[in-house]
């Protein structure tokens, strides 16, 4: 059986590797165009582009700017592909995509849908405090993260647990799952179970400017927020250093049951919130790389915090 592969982020790329590694029949893997990149605004390429031209160098890479062009949907009916399979590719698909192949488009959702449908399920979780999400694989449907589950897989969520350390323990899960789901497909379409759409909630795509902490908020949402945008892109604070304004990424913390003055540090890297306090681990001041926050704050003078 051939699948074709659509993803474009490291998750994706983690999964696909997963599966060459496991003799998946890859007829074409697509993926977003390349994207400028970093300071010098350098082509690069995507991370799904680079295991596939390292592990299946002899497979087509195919980069469509939209899904939509008839030149590409040609493409992938020339491949004759069994099975699409979709992980964090990046692009609405149309209906005309997802009727090409016989067995369907299935999809792989980091979240426990019908909850958190939409771009960043992995944060947004995060940032509720949620205590589990999962995996969930679904028939693909025009309707964004819809379509009928065929398969979950779940994980609790540790109370400090960040961004980067969730990603890699669903990426853990999907993998396994995945090629079980692929595997079905060779014996016949699965049987998926009807999302019940009134209990749906969305995901949005997290923005840089939402990362900024009000420390008016509790400890509570200060510390879901700090590990939902931990290592990137980052929470973040304006500081005040003499006369300079800077900005304070805060990349790790954690409550402390005691009550201190609104957005004033202590000398032991305790912040007041509007209830409780956060206590902060390691932080990355502007420029610089990221460090231990007791290192950070022994060599800073006259510091204040912007509430």
């Amino acid at each position: 059986m051939k699948i074709v592969y659509f993803g474009t982020p490291n998750f994706a790329a983690v999964v696909l590797k997963y599966l060459i590694d496991h003799t998946v029949d890859i007829a074409a893997v697509v993926t977003q165009p390349d994207r400028p990149k970093g300071r010098s605004l350098q082509l690069a390429e995507s991370p799904v582009k680079i295991v596939s031209k390292e592990s299946i160098p002899q497979i087509q890479v195919l980069q469509p700017q939209k899904c939509s062009e008839e030149d590409f949907l040609k493409q992938l009916a020339a491949l004759e592909a069994d099975l699409f399979v979709v992980v964090a590719f990046g692009q609405i698909l149309p209906q005309k995509l997802l009727d090409i192949p016989p067995l369907g488009c299935i999809n792989v959702h980091a979240s426990l849908l019908p909850k958190y449908r939409g771009a960043a399920p992995i944060q947004r979780c995060l940032m509720d405090g949620e205590r589990e999400t999962g995996i969930a694989i679904q028939k693909m449907v025009r309707q964004l993260d819809a379509g009928d589950v065929i398969a979950v897989s779940k994980t609790a969520i540790s109370p400090d647990m960040t961004f980067a350390e969730l990603e890699q323990a669903l990426m853990e899960l999907a993998k396994p799952l995945l090629l079980k789901v692929i595997h079905e497909h060779e014996q016949r379409i699965p049987v998926g179970k009807v999302q019940d759409h009134e209990m749906a909630t969305y995901a949005s795509k997290i923005t840089i400017e939402e990362g900024e902490i009000k420390w008016a908020r509790s400890a509570e949402d200060i510390h879901n927020l700090i590990r939902a945008y931990s290592p990137k892109p980052g929470a973040w604070t304006w500081i005040k250093v003499g006369d300079e304004r800077k900005r304070l990424k805060i990349l790790r913390s954690s409550i402390v049951e005691k009550k201190g003055k609104i957005g004033e540090i202590a000398p032991n890297c305790v912040i007041g919130c509007s209830r409780n306090s956060i206590q902060l681990i390691e932080v990355q001041p502007e420029g610089k790389k990221p460090m231990r926050a007791s290192d950070w704050i022994r060599g800073q003078k006259n510091i204040s915090f912007y509430s």
